[in-house]
């Protein structure tokens, strides 16, 4: 087996061991093309299309508006997920030419939102356009491309959790515990066969996991976007559902990225960060629209008693 090469298996989903190739197909003999760009660009391009059903449906911003913003946002979001990576790792760079080797591997999420972030606010001041508005247009699609680009990992045959079965330091604060697959557990159904020195080790599939937590977020998402009341409600709900998922989900990968000196995961740390900021930030501004809609309501009221009076009273007149 080469260096391009994944023996997996998922014995729960009744899929026997089968090879994976890294590399999709070679041009001009030299560049190779890999699985993981190709599904990442295919999450990106179902990003933008749904934020343009998004502003087509409901938000009223023309697509020709969303194409600019969106190149911006995706530039921006490659940069920021590289220098995220390259900052956590800052040890296995010898030089500058090989932090900027994007196509040898290092992404982080956190990273590509803060920059996606950061496109979409400046495109939108540009423009004139609500950036919270597009916020809410962004967040399921950012869900959606989340969810497959997981499956880039899949064919590079990594970011995989602990053997099930061994010993897992599960939270941030390194609690230990052992997690099983016995028969009718739900790990027994999701856990992945990782043939690697000619046996087969089963491991928790934290892709997967994660992918099926943001598939799940996006069904959700869209079904808060029927009852949207303010602009910026589903981007919260976005960032409190992610990071409460990638909270408990970082707890099982053997590759985290941990605060320097400390047994602390960065992105735990931020997963709990972002559900507990935008949470509160989602109960309060969902709180105070309701208060506010309810304070319309009684004004309105008020207002049609007093068309009402005025009304008879002139009728009384006459």
């Amino acid at each position: 087996m080469s260096e391009a090469t994944t023996i997996v298996s998922f014995p729960g989903f009744g899929i026997g061991e089968m090879e994976l190739n890294k590399i999709a197909f070679t041009l001009f003999g030299k560049l190779e093309v890999r699985w993981y760009g190709i599904i990442i660009t295919l999450g990106i391009i179902c990003a933008v299309a749904y934020v343009i059903f998004r502003g087509k449906k409901n938000e009223h911003v023309i697509m020709d508006d969303i194409i600019d913003i969106a190149l911006l946002t995706v530039i921006l979001g490659v940069i920021g997920a590289r220098a995220y990576y390259v900052l956590t790792t800052l040890d296995q760079y010898k030089n500058f030419g090989e932090a900027l080797a994007i196509w040898n591997g290092g992404l982080g999420i956190y990273g590509g939102i803060i920059g996606g972030c950061m496109g979409i606010v400046i495109m939108c001041l540009i423009k004139k356009i609500s950036w919270r508005k597009l916020f809410d247009m962004a967040a399921p699609g950012v869900m959606i491309a989340q969810a497959m680009g997981r499956w880039g990992n899949f064919f590079n045959g990594e970011a995989y959790g602990y053997a099930i079965g061994d010993t897992t330091r599960f939270f941030f604060f390194n609690k230990e515990l052992v997690l099983t697959s016995g028969e009718g557990t739900v790990f027994n159904f999701f856990r992945m066969g990782l043939n690697q020195y000619g046996y087969t080790t089963y491991y928790h599939p934290t892709f997967l996991y994660e992918s099926v937590w943001n598939i799940l977020g996006f069904v959700v998402a869209n079904i808060i976007y029927k009852h949207k009341r303010f602009h910026g409600q589903i981007a919260l709900f976005y960032f409190t559902w992610y990071g409460f998922g990638r909270m408990f989900i970082e707890g099982f990968r053997t590759d985290s990225l941990y605060v320097p000196g400390t047994n602390i995961r960065i992105s735990q740390l931020l997963g709990l960060v972002c559900f507990i900021g935008a949470g509160v930030a989602l109960l309060v501004l969902s709180i105070l629209t309701r208060k506010r809609a309810r304070l319309l309501e009684v004004e309105d009221a008020a207002y049609e008693a007093a068309k009402k009076v005025e009304a008879e009273l002139a009728a009384e007149e006459k």
